[in-house]
Order: C-alpha cells, then structure tokens, then sequence
C-alpha cells in the first residue's frame, strides 16, 4: 500500500466552489447507484477521515446498517468523532477482518488508486459483499489534465501524489469486470465509479 499519512481533507473542507460542485456530482452519483439497491447493510472501506461516510449515511435510508473502516488508526478516530453512531474500526483493504458476505453492499471510493495490489484487494471486496460494489476511481486522463489546467503536480504531468494505479472509464470497468459483473457506470467529472453485483 502507498503513504498512509497523506492528507486528503481538502477537497472537503476548502472553499473552493468549483470543487465543491465536483464533489456534489460525484455523491449525486453514488446516491443514484445505490438508490435502486435492496440493501439493509453496508460497509465502507478506506473511508479516511470519515467526510465521505457523512455523505454516504446521509444518502442511505435510515434502516439501512452503515459501517466504515481505514488501515490508519488516526484517519479511523477522526472518522468515529465525525460520525457518531456509525461504527468505524481500523483494517486493511487486504485483509477485512469480517466473514464472507457479511455486507449487503460493500463501497470504496477513491481508494485502488493508491493501492499497489488493486486486484488483491477488489478480491477482498468481493469477498465481505454479499451481493453489490460500489466502487470509484479518477477519471484519466481527464483527472491529469485538470490537474494540470490548475498548474497542479506539473513535474509529474498531473499525477496526484500517491496515484499508483490510472485508469480510463472503459479501462476501470473492465478491470472491475474480471471480479464482479458491472451493472452501471457513471462519469461524473472527473470520476469514474462502478456498480458491480457479485457473481
């Protein structure tokens, strides 16, 4: 796995509208997946600092059992504190200390990426899901070039510090497919995230 200790706060708590918006399309998104599912529990993996599982509790009904986890142990009490009553304990992406579908609907948002073992760890996804997966990457190479019209990460063409893994919507998708069979894919900018149900 890549740095643990990188800080991925501000694109949730900076002003910027624009990224906001971003922000917004993307959740919109994930809600919309995930809205038509029969789902009475679900789990979050690499949730960080717990913004996004504000996000996800707040789009989910009520009944719906929500639990989160991050492989960093501070990155965990930020998200706990964040998110009372949603229970987020520290784990691996490797390794999930949790049976064989043991979760209706199993999400990791911006998190292969990082990784240097995706597929190992999509396996493990696939493992904790009882049926869905919801998962999501950068968008490339729109992602690099957005990043670059900003005159961000320019010596690296772009590549957000910590990006190991660069997909195409089309690329991720078939990546995807060789461990679920993907039901939707949705393209907010500058995203792409996959609904897979487990075969």
């Amino acid at each position: 796995m890549t740095d643990t200790n990188q800080d991925f706060r501000g694109k949730y708590t900076q002003g910027n509208r624009l990224t906001r918006r971003l922000l917004d399309g993307f959740f919109a998104a994930v809600g919309e997946l995930a809205a038509g599912l029969e789902i009475s529990s679900a789990v979050e993996v690499g949730c960080g600092e717990g913004f996004s599982t504000q996000r996800l509790r707040a789009m989910l009904p009520a009944r719906v059992s929500l639990e989160a986890s991050d492989v960093e142990e501070r990155l965990v009490a930020a998200a706990a504190e964040r998110n009372p009553g949603v229970p987020v304990r520290p784990e691996s992406v490797y390794e999930l200390s949790r049976a064989d579908a043991s979760a209706d609907l199993v999400l990791s948002l911006e998190v292969l990426e990082h990784l240097d073992d995706p597929a190992r760890a999509l396996r493990e996804l696939c493992r904790v899901s009882r049926r869905w997966l919801v998962v999501s990457v950068p968008r490339e190479p729109l992602w690099r070039c957005m990043n670059l019209a900003r005159l961000k990460y320019v010596a690296s063409l772009g590549n957000t510090p910590g990006h190991l893994n660069h997909w195409t919507s089309g690329g991720f998708a078939r990546f995807v497919g060789r461990f679920a069979a993907v039901r939707a894919v949705r393209r907010p900018v500058p995203w792409t995230i996959v609904l897979a149900e487990k075969s």
